[in-house]
């Protein structure tokens, strides 16, 4: 039986629906299994669900009874109401790690993040950079994942440009010209999660996942812009001006597209030094306009207001 987190969100449903697809037996842990059946990431799918919350080890004891591995991919992106970086990220990947090694589960898979360092300044970045250090000094089994940022029907970056089109009718902002980033497909990820868990030759190592195409951010803009049909005139924007607009989205959004967290991604390398993903997927896929714009142009600007406004 493999126990996976955050099973029920975007990137770890993709690696349920891989697993389920080779016929591994899969249980999700969730916090609100009705919510989570709601979302209907893993509808149709053949999973058991149980009960657990990785900022409460006490919840944690009966996920981890004839578990054989453990997929850790819950995280938060941005932070909202008293789910913290340090709460979730850090100490959520701590109590999952001492779980395990009380139930003498020593198969563990940690999805990390490119660039993460526990000494950076950046809380988000810090956060995932201390908990796969959790990870690396324990005694389990461990392998771990780094990907650039991840794209894909459901993705928190290349989406939201995407999404802001019909809210810039004329101009356009570029966000930033110059910081580059190695999108990587969200089932290629997936892919190698799935395929490293019986290979033992990843034990006790790190791979960094980037796409085949190292692009900067502007050029991500321009093929969301191109998936979704529209033409506008583009201009760069002063970072300290984005940080005031996306701080007033902070104050008035329930739900914003962006933080100012997130924008120090923007101040962190995004690019593979060593990339893994040949390693384990024969064709990556890159980000182009032509394989974004299945699920692009299904954006419509009333859900995306929804979407910012719920809670």
């Amino acid at each position: 039986m493999i126990l996976i987190t955050g099973g029920s969100g975007y990137v770890g449903s993709h690696i349920v629906k891989h697993l389920v697809e080779h016929r591994r037996d899969v249980r999700v842990l969730v916090r609100d299994r009705e919510h989570a059946e709601e979302e209907g990431r893993l509808q149709g799918l053949d999973v058991e669900w149980i009960f657990g919350d990785v900022t409460d080890p006490e919840t944690l004891v009966p996920a981890f009874k004839g578990t054989t591995a453990v997929i850790h991919t819950a995280a938060i992106a941005i932070e909202k109401n008293n789910a913290t970086y340090e709460k979730v990220n850090y100490q959520g990947t701590v109590n999952m790690v001492e779980a395990a090694k009380a139930a003498q589960v020593t198969r563990f898979i940690n999805l990390s993040q490119l660039g993460a360092d526990p000494d950076l300044p950046y809380r988000f970045m810090a956060s995932k950079g201390k908990a796969q250090d959790c990870v690396a000094s324990s005694s389990l089994d461990w392998t771990a994942f780094r990907p650039s940022v991840i794209w894909g029907p459901e993705d928190e970056f290349a989406n939201m440009f995407a999404r802001l089109v019909p809210f810039s009718p004329i101009i356009y902002p570029i966000v930033d010209k110059d910081t580059s980033f190695q999108p990587v497909w969200i089932d290629d990820v997936a892919t190698c999660v799935v395929k490293s868990i019986d290979d033992t030759a990843t034990i006790h190592a790190e791979f960094e996942l980037g796409g085949p195409e190292i692009l900067t951010m502007e050029e991500i803009e321009r093929r969301a812009l191109k998936a979704v049909g529209a033409r506008r005139y583009m201009v760069a924007v002063p970072k300290s001006f984005i940080k005031i607009i996306v701080g007033l989205m902070e104050t008035l959004l329930s739900n914003p597209p962006v933080t100012r967290s997130l924008l120090e991604l923007l101040a962190v390398n995004n690019v593979t030094r060593d990339n893994a993903i040949a390693r384990f997927v024969e064709n990556p896929r890159p980000f182009t306009a032509e394989n974004a714009a299945p699920y692009m142009s299904q954006f419509r600007a009333r859900q995306t207001l929804s979407q910012f406004f719920s809670s």
